[in-house]
């Protein structure tokens, strides 16, 4: 192609790009005003749109707004009408005292007025009154006059007479009283007494047993009891070293003999040797642990049997310590009488004593319990002290309370006696030990106690018959009718039980029945 070919191609190329140019800029203003035309009459919308809402919104909050204000008016009116209300009801408060007020000044008015007549009315009647006295006692000085000349006495003498004669009469009277008011006090309180004590021993079943110094060691056979002595008696000596208790081999079959006075110690020694037969094994040296282990068994055993003591009586907060007694009370005896059983019988006793009396029956048996913890001392030098007073230090030590600590010490008399809880411990251990059988007594010088019981009766004047009676407690004596009368019978029984309890020693109490009676006898033939 030539270059004029080329130039009008391009000619044409650039007119048409011109006239595109053109074209599209034409297209687009057309667009852009519609573009236009629509936004505003969009914006014409939304500005509408927008004043309607505003209206709205204007409308809602006029009405909130006299909503709250109506709400608030409501609730300022409910709060000016309660402080009405309240101001009401103390104007009406005010004028009720007001009203109250002003009747008690009309009422205050007419006491006074009353107080006053009452005044006047007093006062004329005590001038009235006055005056009559004044007549009464002329006239009573003009009498006194008239009968001092009569009866040639003054009115002093008189009196001094008058007087004398109504002493002597109450005197009398009153010494009647007293002996009837006494009579009968003695029986009441006899009765009551005798009562109290009879419900108390029938409701108590104790079984009594006598202990011994010494216990019986069986054995299977007498071979064993060469095995028990040893070579040149060895194991005996050690035996008896360890436990303090004498070892008596003799001719007995099938038994040893263990001896002392200490009942812990025989039980030591009773039941290492049952331990030392039952292992075979019998030297000094085994017999020394074994001794050792039982020492430390019967200590356990002593600290249980004072735990079950205490939990069968029902007695709470006892000091480990005064348990410990209680339980080596077991091991003791009291003129043969096992210690641990007369305590327990005692507590029971005074248990039931106490509740008839209207006592506390736990403190009364917590006080018999303990009474005779003393027989167990854990030294040499608290023998030398009398055991009611040794038992009343160690209850006061261990923290008991003053009214027990006092039925211990005085339940011998050693300290006086306090509070009602001494004398019904004092009383129970007499009915404890004093029962017969309950405790060992020789034979002999128990019937020579009671033919002096009888010798005593005897030595009066008038005394026909003397018995005594239940095992010595009652002295009954008969006397003649022809040389002792009523009077003199009761005088004679004071005699005698004074005469026993100055000349005569003796558990317990005597009682002296004095018997005297007439008999008219006559024979129909």
């Amino acid at each position: 192609m030539d270059s004029n070919t080329i130039i009008y191609i391009v000619g044409a190329v650039v007119l048409g790009v011109i006239l595109g140019f053109i074209i599209a800029k034409a297209l687009e203003k057309g667009k852009a005003s519609k573009l236009i035309a629509n936004a505003e009459s969009e914006s014409k919308t939304i500005l509408k749109q927008a004043k309607l809402d505003g209206e709205s919104i204007k409308k809602d909050k006029i009405l909130q707004a006299k909503e709250k204000f109506i709400e608030l008016k409501a609730e300022h009116e409910k709060v000016i009408l309660s402080r009405d209300k309240k101001m009401a009801e103390a104007e009406k408060r005010i004028r009720d005292k007001e009203s109250q007020i002003s009747n008690e000044l009309n009422k205050s008015k007419k006491a006074n007025q009353s107080l006053e007549s009452k005044i006047k009315d007093y006062d004329y009647r005590n001038d009235f009154l006055e005056k009559k006295q004044e007549e009464i006692e002329k006239a009573h000085k003009s009498q006194i006059k008239q009968l001092e000349v009569i009866s040639a006495l003054s009115a002093e003498e008189a009196k001094s007479q008058l007087v004398e004669s109504l002493k002597e009469e109450a005197r009398t009277d009153a010494m009647a009283f007293v002996q009837d008011r006494i009579e009968e006090a003695k029986l009441t309180a006899q009765q009551e007494a005798k009562k109290i004590i009879i419900n108390t021993i029938q409701r108590i079943g104790t079984e009594e047993a006598v202990d011994n110094c010494v216990s019986v060691f069986n054995i299977e056979s007498d071979d064993v009891k060469g095995r028990i002595i040893g070579r040149e008696g060895r194991n005996i000596r050690a035996i008896e070293a360890a436990t303090g208790v004498e070892i008596i081999v003799d001719d007995t079959p099938e038994a040893i003999i263990l001896s002392c006075f200490d009942s812990v110690r025989r039980e030591i020694a009773r039941l290492s040797l049952h331990k030392l037969v039952t292992d075979g094994r019998i030297h000094p040296a085994r017999i020394e642990e074994v001794v050792r282990k039982t020492e430390k068994q019967i200590e356990q055993e002593i600290i249980e049997v004072g735990k079950r003591t205490v939990i069968d009586l029902g007695i709470h907060g006892l000091h480990p310590e005064l348990i410990k007694m209680v339980g080596r009370m077991k091991y003791r005896s009291s003129y043969g009488q096992n210690l641990l059983q007369h305590s327990r019988e005692v507590a029971k006793l005074c248990g039931v004593m106490a509740a008839e009396l209207g006592l506390n029956p736990k403190l009364a048996k917590r006080a018999g319990l303990l009474h005779d913890i003393g027989k167990v001392p854990s030294s040499e030098t608290d023998v030398e002290t009398p055991h009611a007073i040794l038992g009343m230090q160690w209850a006061e030590k261990h923290g008991e309370k003053p009214e027990v600590c006092n039925a211990i010490g005085a339940h011998h008399d050693e300290i006086e006696m306090t509070t009602l809880l001494s004398p019904i411990i004092q009383v129970c251990d007499a009915i404890s030990g004093a029962r017969p059988g309950a405790r060992r007594q020789v034979l002999d010088s128990y019937i020579q106690r009671l033919k002096d019981l009888e010798d005593v009766a005897f030595g009066f004047t008038g005394v026909k018959k003397a018995y005594a009676i239940q095992a010595g407690r009652e002295l009954r004596v008969i006397v003649e009718s022809e040389k002792v009368t009523d009077d003199k019978a009761a005088s004679l029984s004071f005699e005698i039980s004074q005469k026993i309890q100055t000349d005569m020693t003796y558990p317990g109490q005597v009682k002296v029945t004095v018997i005297r009676e007439t008999r008219a006898v006559n024979i129909a033939k």
